[in-house]
């Protein structure tokens, strides 16, 4: 009986050892400079699980030591029979649910961390600091510059995205107007929107050009890490300058060099809808 306990215990410890290790090589394959509250936490729950389970097999252990000792009589054969198979049962099923228990605790501690959008725009873009975009078809609504003499109407969908970026990088945004009225529609839309109220943007990093190469210009002093575009052509001709480059275009286009990247909408490329 005393050896029967021994190998399940020592089965038991095998099978957490086996089931902790995946579970630490999981959670430090992230960076320790990305650690956040979450992260955090699944630490501290990671000591916790360790501790429950600890206590569990000492208890478990403990039992074992005080089951009280046989009587001196000797019973039939058959009652011992009996005995040492409804012992084997008993501590076999108590086995089987403290290590259910265990590893439902584990589990619950361990559940997958789902990364905030912010983590998700830091890793989308590799770090950079330093981000320029075009405002027609990403940021607004408005697809070119004659319905900017109209109206500015900013995207209700990138508005997130948008702040959160500024969260973390030096942001620029850019267009081509046709008259200062454009522009005056163009900086009451994103003020209106709430865009200049995180303190991550001000209106001075709103440039405005007469030309549409103007912002081919732009982008190219300014050196960011990346740069958002929905015309072909400008992201053509910045593929050699510019370290990163997302082409905002509703039909895939054909990949004109390793770091220009596309999506149908600055949105879609965070994964945020």
């Amino acid at each position: 009986m005393a050896d029967y306990s021994k190998d399940e215990l020592l089965q038991l410890i095998k099978r957490f050892g086996a089931y902790l290790t995946v579970k630490m090589s999981n959670l430090f394959s992230i960076s320790l400079d990305n650690l956040d509250t979450q992260s955090i936490g699944a630490l501290a729950g990671l000591a916790i699980a360790i501790l429950f389970t600890w206590r569990l097999l000492r208890s478990t252990s403990g039992a074992q030591r005080r089951q009280p000792k046989r009587q001196a009589t000797t019973p039939s054969s058959s009652s011992v029979v009996s005995t040492h198979s409804n012992a084997n049962l008993t501590f076999s099923g108590d086995l089987s649910s403290e290590d259910s228990r265990a590893q439902n605790v584990i589990d619950e501690f361990f559940q997958p961390i789902k990364p905030t959008l912010g983590q998700i725009v830091r890793q989308k873009l590799s770090e950079g600091r330093k981000v320029t975009c075009r405002l027609l078809g990403v940021v607004l609504e408005e697809t070119s510059p004659e319905e900017l003499q109209k109206q500015a109407t900013v995207r209700s969908s990138v508005l997130e995205v948008l702040l959160e970026i500024t969260k973390f990088c030096d942001l620029y945004l850019m267009e081509r107007v046709l008259d200062d009225e454009s522009e005056k529609k163009v900086l009451t839309a994103l003020e209106d929107a709430g865009v200049f109220t995180s303190g991550g943007l001000v209106k001075d990093k709103v440039l405005f050009c007469s030309i549409e190469n103007g912002r081919t210009s732009f982008v190219r002093q300014l050196e960011p890490d990346w740069h958002v575009d929905s015309n072909p052509e400008i992201v053509y001709q910045l593929a050699r300058f510019i370290k990163y480059q997302l082409h905002i275009s509703p039909i895939k286009p054909e990949r004109t060099a390793a770091n220009v990247f596309s999506s149908p909408s600055l949105e879609q490329f965070f994964g945020s809808i």
